[in-house]
């Protein structure tokens, strides 16, 4: 049985969502899979939380400045020396943990270890066969590093982008973001709305902004659900943030809005609804596409975030608000024009790749065939 070893990073969930998947997927394939984040268990655990808080902390107090370092860090090379080292974090312990595992592949899902292996095989350590998974539309100087011998990317325009940076393409394969497997099967939009108590007369807006509530701008939806004079059924989830799930609630009081906390089947309530008011997440974005599910960004943070809106709106498979009173009159319009939201539905259909993590674990086990 071949073992895999799968690095992750818990900044944003989208990594761990994508590990989690391909684990999965790896061990239908026949292959024994393992997950390490990172930061937690090759760094230090007291490292993870702290720098995890800071960078949470900056999200929300300076996203300018997080925009400010993301783009900087698309000028620098990974291995540069204003880096100060940090993209090599863990590797001492990387190193031993691939002597005890002595894994037949290596599989990562973020920046930092997919470099962190690469600066491994570049001192001459014999690391296993390295492939390195983009979980966002976009491609970003930090992911690229030599001894990186697979790429896997989410659509076309980020292999080009990767190929203009100076990447081989035979080294690049587009195989979409892995995605959780209950978004690989077909929901009946009808039973979604019943199991959630939804009526079928009147258009769902579901509200979103990922794990971290706090990081969006849920209140803001919430008050231009409230406003709109259309008829709609509004639900906003707030996950496990309390606080915003609170917050929510005190605007949508004496509205016909719902607001609900963690939801365990979200691919069925995304099912069920019209239109997803959100912000640009990597994962966010392929789950969206998964089911087919038209897409209105907003409070998408500088960074990686706004890249992915730009790929989205480029691609036609989202409308974009840029401020409170756009959001109003770009949401009116998607509910008033059913031509609008099919032709997003219809260019979804078309650039969606169901199947991403059987793809990535096909091109990572170094199968011939890569399956459609």
């Amino acid at each position: 049985m071949m073992r895999v070893l799968i690095l992750t990073a818990s900044y944003g969930s989208g990594h761990n969502v994508a590990a989690q998947s391909l684990a999965t997927a790896f061990e239908r394939a026949g292959a024994s899979a393992t997950v390490v984040d990172h930061f937690r268990e090759l760094v230090h655990p007291a490292f993870e939380r702290l720098s995890r808080g800071l960078y949470y902390w900056v999200l929300r107090r300076a996203p300018l400045a997080w925009g400010a370092a993301y783009a900087l860090g698309d000028r620098m090379t990974s291995d540069s020396l204003l880096a100060c080292g940090a993209t090599r974090l863990g590797a001492g312990r990387l190193f031993g943990l691939l002597q005890r595992l002595a894994p037949d592949v290596v599989v990562t899902v973020h920046a930092t270890p997919a470099v962190a292996v690469a600066s491994l095989a570049e001192r001459g350590v014999r690391v296993p066969p390295h492939t390195t998974v983009v979980t966002d539309f976009v491609a970003h100087s930090q992911w690229i590093a030599p001894h990186v011998d697979r790429y896997c990317v989410a659509a076309e325009e980020v292999k080009h982008d990767f190929v203009a940076r100076g990447i081989a393409p035979e080294r690049i394969v587009v195989t979409g973001v892995p995605v959780r497997a209950e978004f690989e099967t077909p929901v009946d939009p009808v039973a979604a709305r019943r199991a959630f108590g939804l009526s079928a007369r009147q258009p769902v807006v579901l509200a979103m902004a990922g794990a971290q509530a706090s990081l969006g701008r849920l209140p803001d939806v919430t008050r231009a659900l409230a406003r709109t004079p259309l008829p709609l059924q509004g639900v906003v989830v707030a996950g496990t943030d309390a606080r915003v799930e609170a917050a929510v609630q005190r605007l949508a009081r004496g509205t016909d809005i719902r607001t609900l906390g963690h939801v365990r089947d979200i691919h069925r309530l995304m099912a069920a609804a019209d239109v997803l008011i959100t912000k640009a997440g990597g994962m966010t974005l392929a789950e969206a596409m998964a089911v087919g599910l038209p897409l209105v960004l907003y409070g998408s943070l500088p960074g990686q975030e706004r890249r992915n809106e730009r790929f989205a709106s480029r691609c036609g498979i989202a409308l974009v608000a840029r401020g409170r009173r756009d959001l109003s009159r770009v949401l009116e319009r998607a509910l008033t024009d059913p031509r609008l939201l099919e032709r997003l539905r219809r260019q979804m259909r078309r650039r969606r790749r169901p199947g991403a993590s059987r793809r990535v674990v096909s091109v990572a086990l170094q199968r011939e065939e890569i399956l459609p």
